[in-house]
C-alpha cells in the first residue's frame, strides 16, 4: 500500500487506432491491446467491488466512526 490517499479522479480510456489507452491520475499513460483491457476492467471491477466491501466491513465494525484505513 502507498503512503498517499487514494485518488477520487478516473481515469480516462479512448481508443485509438485498435488500442485502449489510459490517462490517469500522476501520469499514468499506457496502451493495452483490446483484450488485456477487457481483462484489467474484469479484474479493476473485482477489486472494487472487494474494497468496496472492505470499507463498508470496517464503516460498520465501528457503527459509523471514520477509520484509519491506513491502520486496517
Amino acid at each position: 500500500m502507498t503512503s498517499k490517499a487514494p485518488h477520487n479522479i478516473p481515469t480516462e480510456a479512448t481508443a485509438e487506432q485498435g488500442e485502449v489507452m489510459l490517462d490517469g491520475p500522476d501520469g499514468l499513460a499506457v496502451s493495452l491491446t483490446p483484450d488485456a483491457a477487457r481483462r484489467s476492467a474484469e479484474r479493476i471491477a473485482r477489486a472494487a467491488q472487494e474494497a468496496g466491501d472492505q470499507s463498508r466491513s470496517a464503516e460498520s465494525a465501528t457503527d459509523g466512526a471514520p477509520v484509519d484505513r491506513h491502520r486496517l
